[in-house]
């Protein structure tokens, strides 16, 4: 018999820790449901940095991060139908629920209390193999390489979801922090006949270039006032004190919508900034509704997705550079044969 050749994950043992290599052999089989991934590229997203933080509660064991996996299949379980051996994929944040609660039959799966998430509770894309519920996988457009393709799965579908949040019939929208989401529903909104404003770190001239090249009418620092009122703000820095930024940022009538898992807190504010029919409102991970909408978006738009490559085993390296704001667009760890020790 062959013996399995070993493959790699870069695992956190606790928070604080810096991300360790580590090689195995033995590869399960996929449960009833599930199938298995040969991982080529995945994703490097702000929520691993919570995890590696301990903003996230831990799970109690050494977790593999990543959640914006781009694979083929490598294996399929009982029961699973309509994928075969070699077909690409791609699996996102969410990846179990229930299926019996309240919001799972009433279409707010994302909202299930017993949802289960990839790159947390379920080992993540930082490896040469995954293993994913069949019902949370996805195809991906075409269009898009694998490393392109990777922000789609977590960037795409929470800029997605605060863009559907924030209403219909938006003119005006802002968007503050423009990292791997902003950098993707800016294209969207701009192709939608929306007037973007981006918002960035204070000083970051890369970020503001790359926001006026995708379409953005404005581009400046989160430092400045909006130069008109914005029909709405979507804010994925997880900084609290820019809520009542925001809030002013807004027309009567309009709407913030916070965007990202954690948040420092928000301070206190004027209940004028509030008054005026503003509304305040949150995301929170995604449903496979949101993912087979934005997938479809996806790929009838050219939408330009800026990734930076890092190989598997420099992880750490890209979580400080995300960390740090050592880019614009995307980090994405890219999969290639490395001899084991």
């Amino acid at each position: 018999m062959v013996q399995a050749a070993p493959w790699r994950s870069m695992r956190l043992s606790a928070p604080g820790q810096p991300l360790q290599l580590t090689w195995r052999l033995d590869r399960p089989a996929p449960a009833p449901g599930h199938m298995r991934l040969r991982v080529s590229a995945c994703g490097v997203c702000r929520t691993d940095l919570h995890l590696l933080d301990g903003e996230l509660p831990f799970p109690g064991h050494p977790v593999v991060p990543g959640h914006e996996i781009v694979g083929t299949v490598d294996a399929v379980g009982p029961g699973v139908t309509g994928w075969a051996v070699g077909d690409r994929v791609g699996v996102p944040w969410l990846g179990w629920t229930c299926g019996r609660c309240e919001p799972c039959l009433s279409g707010r799966e994302n909202l299930c209390p017993q949802a289960r998430f990839t790159g947390w509770h379920i080992e993540g894309g930082y490896a040469d193999l995954a293993w994913a519920d069949a019902r949370y996988v996805f195809r991906l457009p075409e269009r898009y390489d694998d490393a392109e393709a990777a922000p789609l799965l977590c960037a795409g579908l929470i800029g997605w979801r605060a863009y559907q949040a924030a209403g219909p019939g938006l003119k005006r929208l802002g968007l503050v922090g423009f990292g791997a989401a902003a950098h993707l529903i800016a294209q969207v909104a701009v192709q939608q006949g929306c007037e973007v404003h981006a918002f960035t770190r204070p000083g970051d001239t890369a970020a503001q270039a790359l926001a006026r090249q995708l379409g953005a009418t404005w581009a400046g620092g989160s430092d400045e006032a909006a130069t008109a009122p914005l029909d709405a703000v979507l804010l994925f820095a997880p900084a609290g004190e820019l809520v009542p930024w925001a809030l002013q940022a807004v027309r009567p009538g309009g709407t913030v919508v916070c965007a990202g898992i954690h948040m420092s807190d928000i301070p206190s504010f004027p209940y004028r900034w509030l008054w005026g029919e503003r509304r305040l409102v949150s995301v929170a991970n995604l449903t496979r509704a949101d993912a087979e909408a934005f997938l479809r978006v996806a790929a009838e738009l050219p939408l330009r997705t800026q990734v930076h490559r890092y190989p598997l085993t420099q992880a750490q390296q890209a979580l400080d550079d995300l960390r740090h704001g050592a880019f614009t667009g995307a980090a994405v760890l890219c999969n290639s044969t490395e001899p084991p020790p």
